[in-house]
């Protein structure tokens, strides 16, 4: 597989150069097979080691579903999640040792005094239901509003769980605050301890991995380098995918490739000293969520590409590198389905799952075309 490497490309620079079309819509078709309908916006999914998977609905419910035999009634022991706007019961992910220990993480946003924060809760998964639940980190930045909660879960190679933060709107200054969550990564340990080594342990918010982030709902290990890659929501326009290195200011809203939704210029910087710029920007915005590298042989001319989720324009977009680790091209999907995809995720089996993001979501399965 191709490793990518950090490379500035972006639409717009592409399309000005005269280059081949930098986003173009697929030629070839899918086999799309809808396994599950009727959840209720579902945010985050996370395959288990018998193969099934667990689903998240914002709206605060824990699904399971299996192959045989569809879609569980919501799990239950799921503390009470504040469902406002954007935020809800979000991503999930297993434990790295799930088979001995069935432990399960979640990220939510935590009702509390004076409004919600983004927070990750542990648990164990003991058959329709979760037992010892509990909080292993609970974000400072508690805000009263329903916008830009991050959220995304990761597990590292060394089995440090790293979780995106958003600024939560109205707090953009506070993602270049390294004394605060707001707009953060974090990265804890399984029990909710902050690693030794992480870049701010002297600081008032030692969790933190990097800094000046927007709203992070894309994030996924290389299958073959283990770096950390991040996918952000821009403002309008500004979208970015980076990637992620210990203690690095990704320049959130010192510097941005976006302006604010009424027009106004949030900076006139598109870049600056001490502040990394994005692998690749999209503007006009995609409003990407999901993202993972296609690591197996099933779609055998996909290997080493990055697979992310389009809310706004509605598909899923394949990003090719090439062998210099530069974008290539970038392939949109399913356009024609006309349906946000909010999660994507490469199975055991080497097919690709979709969820759409709806009152009657869907769980999608992707695969070549015969």
């Amino acid at each position: 597989m191709k490793r990518p490497q950090h490379k500035v490309a972006t639409l717009t620079a592409l399309a000005l150069a005269g280059a081949v079309a930098f986003s173009s819509q697929a030629t070839e078709t899918l086999q799309v097979n809808e396994l599950a309908t009727g959840l209720d916006h579902p945010w985050g999914m996370t395959f288990l080691p018998s193969g099934d998977m667990l689903i998240t609905e914002r709206s605060g419910q824990i699904r399971q579903f299996n192959f045989a035999t569809g879609l569980s009634k919501p799990i239950s022991g799921v503390p009470a999640v504040a469902a406002d706007n954007q935020g809800g019961l979000l991503d999930i992910t297993a434990d790295p040792d799930f088979a001995n220990n069935q432990t399960v993480y979640f990220c939510y946003s935590r009702p509390t005094e004076g409004g919600s924060s983004s927070s990750v809760a542990s648990a164990t998964l003991n058959g329709t239901s979760l037992t010892n639940v509990k909080d292993i980190f609970v974000a400072d930045s508690v805000v009263d509003n329903g916008f830009h909660f991050g959220c995304r879960l990761a597990f590292d190679n060394d089995e440090h769980l790293f979780v995106t933060l958003g600024d939560r709107y109205k707090y953009m200054k506070e993602a270049q605050n390294t004394d605060n969550h707001f707009g953060k990564i974090v990265r804890i340990k399984r029990n909710g301890d902050v690693p030794a080594d992480n870049p701010f342990v002297d600081g008032d918010a030692p969790e933190i991995f990097s800094y000046g982030h927007r709203n992070v709902q894309g994030l996924t290990v290389h299958p073959e380098t283990g770096e950390i890659w991040a996918m952000e929501h821009g403002p309008k326009g500004g979208d970015e995918v980076n990637l992620i290195k210990a203690g690095k200011n990704y320049g959130w809203p010192v510097i941005t490739y976006g302006i604010d939704y009424n027009g106004s210029i949030i900076s006139d910087k598109t870049a600056q000293p001490g502040m990394e710029q994005p692998v690749l920007y999209w503007d006009p915005s995609i409003a990407p969520s999901g993202m993972t590298f296609y690591a197996s042989e099933v779609f055998k001319d996909w290997q080493g590409d990055l697979l992310v989720g389009a809310l706004k324009f509605r598909h899923l977009r394949r990003i090719r590198f090439n062998e210099a680790g530069e974008v290539e091209s970038q392939t949109e999907y399913l356009r024609d389905r006309n349906e946000r995809i909010r999660d994507v995720e490469v199975g055991p089996n080497g097919l690709i799952y979709l969820l759409t993001d709806d009152s009657n979501g869907k769980l999608l399965q992707l695969s070549p075309a015969n």
